[in-house]
C-alpha cells in the first residue's frame, strides 16, 4: 500500500507540472570537491562581525517551514530507502550554499539565519505536536546571496558582500520535492516523523504532524500552479544569478495577498551585485531605483518570506521583519561617513591577494591605469583612493544629518545598450491591492515601496515606547522612501571588481577580457557555477560540467550587447576598439582597485 501511495504521489507531481517542467522533478545538483583551505579576505572587519553578519536573523521564513523540520527532511530523490538530510552542508553546497566549517559556531551554511519561535499565517504559535514545544524560524539573510568565493589551486577565497554562486531556484525545487515526496511517500513521512517526533511517538502525534504538514504542501503546490501558468515567459536563473525584484512582487502581492493575478514569470535575472559602498550611493538596486536602505532591506526580508499580516483589521502589517537587526546590518556594511581621510571604512572591497593569486604586473598595471582615465574613468570615477574620487561633483551636500552620498551616473540603456529587461520590467510591472491596505498606486515599485513602508511604521509603532521620530529617521538612513523606474543601470566604482564575475548586470559576459572586447567576441553560450579562478581573463572557468549551468546569451533577457569598445558608432558602443595588449593592460589596472 505505501509503495502504491509513493508511485500514485510521484505520477501526480509530474503529471502537474508537466513535461516542459520535468526536469524539476529531478534534481540533479551540481559536485563539487571538498574545500581544502579556505581564506577570508581581509574587508575591514573581525571575525567577530563577519559571524554575526553570516547568520543574523531577519525573520525570514525563506522555506515556509520550521527550522526543526528543515532539519529533519531527507533529499528530494525518490526512495524507499533513508536518503541523506536535505540540510547536510555538503549536500547544500552543491547549490552553491558555503559551509560554515570555519567558525564552528553553526551547523547551517552562511546566509542561513535560525530565528526564533515560528507563527503560523493565522498568528498561533506553530507547535511539536508530541511535546508542545514552540518550533523556530530558518530562514535566509542577505549573506547567502552577498558572499562570494573564488577558488585557486585549492585555496578557496571568500569574499564577504560579495556576489554569490548560489542556484537558488534549483534548491527552492529541491525543497519542494523533499517535502512533496516526504507528503506522498509513507516510509519517507514515517522517517521524518521519527526524527521529529521520536521512534516512539503515538499514532496520534503523527496524525497532528500530517495535519501540519498539509497546508504547507498545499502552498507548494500553488507555487507550482503559478509558476507553470508563466512558464512560456520565464527565463532560467541558473547559479549566480536572481530576479530578486520580481521574486519580491511575487511573494508579496501574489503570495501573501492570495491573488494570483499578480504573480508574473522569473523572466529578468540579475547577478547579485557586490555591496560594499553601497550605503553610501544615493540610489541602490542595477536600475538605481531604491533610495532608502531601510526599504530595499526590508523588502528584501519580505520576498525571502519574513511573514507579515495584510488582512485589514488590528494587526494589519504586523510582520517577523526584524528591523533592529536590519538596522544594525546595514550599520555594520556602511560603518562611518567615508572621506579622503578614512575612505570606506564599513565592509570593504577585497584586495587582490598576491600571496595566493599570481602577482600584479606593475609595469603592465602602470599602462592600463592611462587607459582607465582615458575610457572608464568618466563614467566609474576615479579610484577610490585617489583624492580626485573624494572631490567629485557626484558627491551630494552634506543632508540634515551631515552624511553625503554618492550620486552615481547612470547612462541610459539607449545609449548603453546592455539588456533592458531588468528596468523595462520594474517600470512596466503593475500589481492590484485591495483598498484596506491603503496603497495608493498599482505601479510595482511605489506599492512595494508604500507596502514596506507601512509594514516598518507598524513596527516602529509597536515598540514599547513607540520609536521616536529621530531614531526612526536615523534608522531609515536619514533618507526618503523614494521609489522609481529609470530605463538606465547605474555606472558605480570598482574597486573589487576582479572578485565578482560574472560581469553586467544580467551576468551575460564571463569575464573582464570579454567584456572589453566587441560584443562578436564575447563568448555566446558558457557554464556558470565553475568556482575554479581564471586570473588572466578575470573571471571563472566556463567549460561544460556536470550540473553547471548553461547561459545562452541569445535567450530572453540574457543578452551580452553593450557597453562595447569597438571602431564606429552607435548603440553600445562607448568606446574606441582595444587592442588585445590594450585589454590585458587595462585588466591588470583593475586588480589593484
Amino acid at each position: 500500500m505505501k509503495k502504491t501511495v509513493i508511485i500514485l504521489g510521484i505520477l501526480l507531481v509530474l503529471a502537474f507540472i508537466g513535461k516542459s517542467l520535468y526536469d524539476k522533478s529531478r534534481v540533479k545538483p551540481a559536485n563539487y570537491p571538498f574545500i581544502e583551505n579556505a581564506v577570508w579576505l581581509d574587508q575591514n572587519w573581525s571575525e567577530e562581525q563577519r559571524e554575526w553578519f553570516h547568520h543574523a536573523d531577519q525573520g525570514t521564513l525563506t522555506f515556509g517551514v520550521p527550522y526543526e523540520w528543515f532539519i529533519a527532511l531527507e533529499q528530494p530523490p525518490v526512495s524507499s530507502s533513508p536518503k541523506g538530510l536535505l540540510s547536510d552542508p555538503q549536500y547544500l553546497d552543491r547549490y552553491g550554499f558555503i559551509p560554515d566549517v570555519y567558525s564552528n559556531k553553526s551547523q547551517l551554511p552562511i546566509g542561513f539565519a535560525h530565528g526564533g519561535p515560528i507563527r503560523k499565517a493565522d498568528g498561533a504559535p506553530w507547535r511539536n505536536p508530541r511535546t508542545n514545544a514552540d518550533m523556530t524560524e530558518v530562514g535566509l539573510t542577505c549573506a547567502a546571496c552577498h558572499t562570494g568565493r573564488i577558488t585557486y589551486q585549492k585555496t578557496t577565497m571568500l569574499i564577504d558582500g560579495g556576489s554569490a554562486l548560489t542556484n537558488l531556484d534549483e534548491f527552492q525545487n529541491a525543497v519542494a520535492l523533499s517535502l512533496l515526496y516526504t507528503w506522498y511517500g509513507g516510509s519517507r513521512f514515517d522517517r521524518f516523523a521519527d526524527r521529529l517526533l521520536g521512534p516512539d511517538c503515538s499514532a496520534e502525534a503523527k496524525n497532528d504532524l500530517r495535519m501540519q504538514l498539509s497546508p504547507v504542501i498545499a502552498k507548494v503546490w500553488k507555487i507550482i500552479w503559478l509558476t507553470t501558468r508563466v512558464q512560456h515567459r520565464a527565463v532560467e536563473e541558473g547559479f549566480a544569478r536572481l530576479d530578486a525584484l520580481n521574486r519580491i512582487g511575487n511573494t508579496i502581492f501574489a503570495v501573501d495577498l492570495n491573488n494570483p493575478s499578480n504573480w508574473v514569470a522569473y523572466s529578468a535575472p540579475v547577478h547579485y551585485p557586490r555591496i560594499w559602498d553601497s550605503s553610501w550611493f544615493t540610489w541602490i538596486q542595477y536600475n538605481g531605483s531604491i533610495e532608502q536602505p531601510m526599504t530595499r532591506n526590508a523588502g528584501e526580508a519580505l520576498g525571502v518570506n519574513a511573514v507579515v499580516d495584510l488582512t485589514p483589521g488590528k494587526d494589519l502589517f504586523t510582520s517577523s521583519v526584524n528591523v533592529q537587526t536590519i538596522f544594525e546590518l546595514e550599520q555594520l556594511l556602511a560603518g562611518k561617513q567615508p572621506g579622503v581621510t578614512r575612505g570606506f571604512n564599513g565592509l570593504t572591497s577585497p584586495k587582490w591577494p598576491s600571496n595566493i593569486l599570481p602577482p600584479i604586473n606593475t609595469d603592465l598595471a602602470a599602462k592600463g591605469e592611462v587607459l582607465y582615465g582615458e575610457r572608464c574613468q568618466g563614467c566609474h570615477l576615479p579610484a577610490v583612493t585617489k583624492p580626485e574620487f573624494w572631490s567629485s561633483v557626484q558627491w551630494r551636500p552634506p543632508n540634515s544629518a551631515g552624511e553625503r552620498y554618492l550620486d552615481l551616473k547612470q547612462p541610459l540603456i539607449d545609449e548603453i545598450g546592455t539588456d533592458a529587461s531588468d528596468a523595462e520590467g520594474m517600470k512596466d510591472r503593475r500589481v492590484a491591492t485591495p483598498p484596506g491596505l491603503g496603497i495608493t498606486s498599482n505601479d510595482f515599485g511605489s506599492a512595494l515601496g508604500q507596502l514596506v513602508a507601512l509594514t516598518v511604521k507598524r513596527w516602529y509603532d509597536d515598540q514599547q515606547p513607540p520609536t521616536p521620530d529621530g531614531v526612526r529617521q536615523k534608522m531609515n538612513g536619514n533618507r526618503d522612501n523614494g521609489v522609481r523606474a529609470p530605463l538606465s543601470y547605474k555606472a558605480r566604482p570598482l574597486n573589487g571588481i576582479w572578485a565578482t564575475p560574472p560581469y553586467l548586470h544580467n551576468g551575460s559576459v564571463p569575464n573582464l577580457y570579454a567584456l572589453l572586447s566587441p560584443v562578436a567576441e564575447r563568448p555566446k553560450t558558457f557554464y556558470l557555477g565553475n568556482r575554479e579562478y581564471d586570473p588572466i581573463n578575470v573571471g571563472y572557468h566556463t567549460e561544460k560540467f556536470p550540473g553547471g549551468f548553461k547561459l545562452d546569451t541569445s535567450s530572453g533577457a540574457n543578452s551580452n550587447s553593450g557597453h562595447e569598445f569597438n571602431n564606429g558608432s552607435g548603440k553600445g558602443i562607448i568606446g574606441p576598439l582595444l587592442s588585445p595588449d590594450q585589454r590585458l593592460a587595462l585588466i591588470e589596472y583593475l586588480k589593484t582597485l
